[in-house]
């Protein structure tokens, strides 16, 4: 299962090829607004430069960022960079360097609504298509969470293959493209809230083991009322843990993780 949020970072950057390296680099920049929309950016000579790297590397690590929704290139003109209701708000890279340039309220909040949107919804399918295996993977999961010893990591870990099992129990593909969308606001939920040895997530492995039960039953409604529940009390974590804060954004570091 994928956990990119969690994981990126540990492997370093040595492990980058050089078009991933720069991929990387100005794609941060360009969420960071070192580079705000509407700029054109440095032409490949001053980037060459920069970066050490070929003219080759640099036209694909445009098409790239282009096709992520992030930059236009235009001839005579250069390489703009476009609004943000252009980019690819799904793409798991672009979440990343959300937070690794420190995420606000507002956009862990617009997660969890679309979260909201799409898995209540994965559930109630879940409760009609499951198989047998299907629904004791998903069991052993919930029961995991309630393990001694979490961390925050290790938490949203264990929460973050919950709702990804039940996104591939759905039987549905599409879903399934929605796992670095979950898996960036339970990263943000787990890093900001209450730690698991504190009475925030006590009850976790029991609202997820409602999910569990209602998918069990077959009852559609049920599981999309107890996924349905889940979602809208993490949301409330992170809700609460900004108004607790007097800075209005908080740095999410990935390297922290």
């Amino acid at each position: 299962m994928r956990n990119k949020t969690l994981e990126t970072g540990k492997a370093g950057r040595r492990t980058q090829t050089s078009h991933a390296h720069v991929v990387d680099e100005l794609g941060r920049a360009i969420v960071a607004g070192t580079y705000p929309v509407g700029t054109i950016l440095p032409g490949d000579g001053e980037l060459a430069q920069r970066f050490k790297v070929s003219r080759t590397v640099l036209r694909e690590t445009m098409k790239t960022l282009a096709a992520k929704g992030m930059v236009v290139a235009k001839a005579r003109v250069g390489t703009r960079v476009t609004e943000k209701n252009f980019w690819n708000m799904f793409d798991t890279e672009i979440i990343s360097w959300h937070f690794a340039n420190g995420v606000s309220e507002e956009f862990l909040l617009q997660l969890y609504d679309i979260r909201l949107a799409f898995e209540p919804f994965a559930a109630g399918l879940v409760a009609e298509r499951a198989s047998q295996e299907e629904i004791e993977l998903l069991r052993s999961l919930a029961l995991d969470m309630a393990a001694s010893g979490h961390t925050a990591d290790s938490l949203a870990l264990a929460d973050l293959r919950f709702h990804l099992a039940v996104s591939e129990a759905s039987h549905n593909p599409f879903m399934r493209t929605l796992g670095g969308l979950i898996e960036a606001a339970l990263v943000g939920m787990f890093r900001m809230s209450t730690p698991p040895s504190q009475n925030g997530f006590a009850n976790i492995a029991e609202t997820h083991m409602r999910i569990v039960d209602a998918i069990a039953a077959g009852n559609s409604a049920a599981a999309r009322k107890a996924m349905e529940d889940v979602i809208v009390d993490g949301r409330e974590h992170v809700h609460e843990a900004f108004s607790a804060l007097s800075e209005t954004t908080i740095s999410l570091p990935i390297s922290t993780f």
